[in-house]
């Protein structure tokens, strides 16, 4: 087991002061969150905020300019942290599905499986197995990912994210590139999972899955942290101004108020 998972107490996710520039640019500009264990956080806000910068910087995908990140107890934010071992226990899914196009849907289960947590073939098929049948592709082992929908291919990529057992799984908008009608499937595994206990921190722009999945919700703008609580609250009765504006547009596409 690697150091990274042995920290049981404390929140999942703890982010403190978070900046992040790209030369000039300043995206995030002090972000104060948690994610306590077993709870589903999502992030909402309109382009550009900097969602998917947090999340990014989160896993140290990309590093952070200034402030803490801890994740189960770890710093990885720390000069001589063992990022490797840390990463293990984070499962991140894109956009992009991001599948290996020459490896059918069980070898891209159990390729990180083999290289990265060094199991044996059995074990990272029998996990792989086990995972596809909770996404619900366990018909799909031999299938190449050409061969699949959008919805299926992003299916798989969460399978192969669970695959590494993570304790944390991170979601970039995953819904963002698919077909309407696929969109219900993939939002359906994410709802199993909640319900199973998977702690999650969710950028999406699908209201209704963070109104009725998420413990809570962030709202971003600016770089900044405008407005968070319970995502009922958040969704209906949002308190800022800029986070009603945001809300209104998105739920009612019609909605001709002022910009913010």
């Amino acid at each position: 087991m690697s150091e990274a998972a042995v920290v049981e107490t404390g929140p999942a996710v703890e982010i403190v002061g978070l900046k992040k520039s790209f030369g000039p640019l300043e995206v995030l500009k002090g972000i104060d969150a948690r994610v306590e264990r077993g709870d589903v956080v999502c992030v909402i806000g309109p382009s550009g905020s900097g969602k998917s910068t947090l999340l990014r910087c989160v896993n140290l995908l990309e590093e952070p300019t200034a402030g803490r990140i801890v994740v189960n107890g770890t710093e990885l934010t720390d000069p001589d942290v063992d990022i490797d071992a840390a990463r293990t226990r984070i499962g991140m899914v894109f956009q992009g599905f991001n599948l290996f196009s020459h490896l059918n849907v069980l070898n891209n289960l159990m390729v990180a499986q083999r290289k990265v947590l060094k199991r044996d073939q059995k074990t990272a098929q029998e996990v792989a197995l086990r995972n596809l049948e909770r996404v619900g592709l366990g018909e799909k082992v031999n299938a190449m990912p050409a061969q699949l929908s959008g919805g299926q291919q992003q299916r798989v990529a969460i399978a192969r994210a669970l695959s590494m057992d993570p304790d944390v799984m991170l979601f970039d908008e995953p819904t963002s590139a698919l077909d309407p009608e696929l969109v219900g499937d993939v939002l359906g595994v994410m709802r199993q999972l909640a319900d199973e206990g998977m702690t999650m921190l969710v950028v999406t722009h699908e209201m209704q899955f963070a109104r009725e999945v998420a413990d809570r919700v962030l709202f971003m703008d600016g770089g900044y942290v405008v407005e968070e609580g319970p995502a009922e609250q958040v969704i209906s009765a949002p308190r800022h101004e800029r986070t009603q504006s945001f809300l209104a547009r998105v739920l009612d596409p019609t909605h001709q108020g002022p910009s913010a």
